[in-house]
């Protein structure tokens, strides 16, 4: 984020003597990306540096790895993820279900928070959550960030947190990357403002709250996944959340989807236009993340609202559907439906979807979906994701045609 925050107590001058108690010099950390050159943080420890382990790393249970099954021929999916167990805490009921080299792209349903004494840190990749159910908030060294249904959350490399759930149960879409999260750099000019242009605002995100520093001993574990999925536990004799203050460009944030401010034109709109978040450079690596919430349709006297087939060589496309509006796959879909289509494959609305839309000209849509689209990155299902699976979506658009009397039945 360009937008610099500070919170708490930290030195005017970085790298200097400082001291957030008497007599107890306060110590200094640097939480940054893209080695000494990205976005990063510095954050003041009361008394103790975050790598005083007191017992040594050990295997952290269960992994969060990413398991193809063999021998899938290449088709389109649609995975009904409400319908995937998984409950306990966020940790072990996120579920992997689509991957790449640099992206993950799971689903957590947790029905508790998490448990008092410990911590989860993703070594390895960036998180983008979004909230499909739940309310609370993720606490971490930066404070107590705040969340709401349908609100997204953006969570560093490296960040030391736990889920506190005031729902009775939560279900979060999880999108992670090797490649740091933010708003798309064209919708930011060269002041770190969003343009005039841009369907985002820099300055609608929510903020963590620092609250007092946990100057606590005791046994606490940090469960870190690394290395593919595996999960490694650190057990620490103090409270990871020690901080007497913070400043910088690299912390959690919220973004809430009604904050993707639409941007219409007469005719169809492509998906770029609807770009809240990206990682990585476009369009050579990464992704972008689109927001598809309400807004006005195409105006033209004979615009077709639906979307067109496309063939999107290059990128990889996942999207999850909040809601069942989406008039491209109405009747398909159901909530917390999520569909990969495979870069080598067209796709397109299915039945008479595209002539169904014409009544939507000019009215306000009310759908509410996430999209993911790769840069050159393709992607596989994991065991997971094939188990929930619609095994008749690949001939769902056959089916659709000749019920629509469109094309002959078989």
């Amino acid at each position: 984020m360009a937008l610099i925050v500070r919170r708490g107590a930290v030195p005017k001058v970085p790298h200097t003597e400082f001291y957030a108690k008497p007599g107890v010099l306060a110590l200094e950390e640097i939480h940054g990306s893209y080695g000494f050159s990205g976005a990063y943080s510095r954050k003041m420890h009361v008394r103790r540096y975050p790598t005083e382990q007191v017992q040594a790393p050990a295997p952290g249970g269960s992994n969060l790895r990413c398991e193809p099954p063999k021998n899938v021929p290449l088709q389109p999916f649609h995975l009904r993820t409400s319908r995937l167990g998984g409950r306990g805490d966020f940790l072990r009921s996120r579920i992997p279900l689509v991957f790449g080299r640099t992206t993950v792209v799971s689903v957590a349903r947790p029905d508790k928070s998490t448990p008092q004494g410990e911590f989860f840190r993703n070594g390895e990749f960036h998180e983008l959550l979004f909230v499909q159910e739940g309310e609370g908030a993720l606490c971490s060294e930066y404070g107590e960030l705040a969340f709401k249904p349908l609100d997204y959350l953006v969570v560093p490399k490296g960040t030391t947190w736990q889920l506190k759930l005031d729902a009775k149960k939560g279900y979060f879409l999880i999108v992670e990357s090797a490649y740091p999260i933010q708003f798309a750099p064209h919708h930011i000019n060269p002041a770190g403002q969003a343009t005039l242009m841009a369907p985002v605002v820099e300055t609608e995100i929510g903020l963590p709250v620092l609250g007092e520093a946990r100057d606590e001993t005791g046994r606490y574990s940090v469960f870190v996944k690394h290395d593919g999925g595996r999960l490694t536990r650190l057990s620490l004799g103090h409270h990871p959340f020690d901080l007497a203050g913070w400043e910088g460009s690299l912390y959690p944030f919220s973004f809430a989807s009604s904050a993707h401010h639409s941007i219409a034109r007469e005719i169809h709109t492509a998906p770029p236009v609807r770009q809240t978040f990206q990682a990585g450079q476009a369009p050579f690596s990464g992704f972008s993340v689109c927001t598809f919430r309400a807004q006005v349709e195409g105006w033209h006297p004979l615009d077709i609202p639906a979307p067109y087939a496309h063939y999107n060589v290059d990128s990889d496309e996942v999207m999850f559907f909040s809601n069942t509006s989406y008039g491209a796959r109405k009747g398909v879909i159901e909530p917390g439906s999520l569909t990969f289509h495979p870069g080598a494959l067209p796709h397109s609305p299915q039945g008479d979807a595209a002539a169904r839309s014409k009544a939507a000209r000019g009215k306000v849509s009310d759908y509410l979906a996430v999209m993911l689209d790769t840069f050159f990155e393709p992607l596989q299902i994991t065991k997971a994701g094939l188990s929930c699976a619609d095994k008749d979506y690949p001939l769902s658009w056959h089916k659709a045609a000749a019920g629509a009397g469109l094309s002959p039945a078989a």
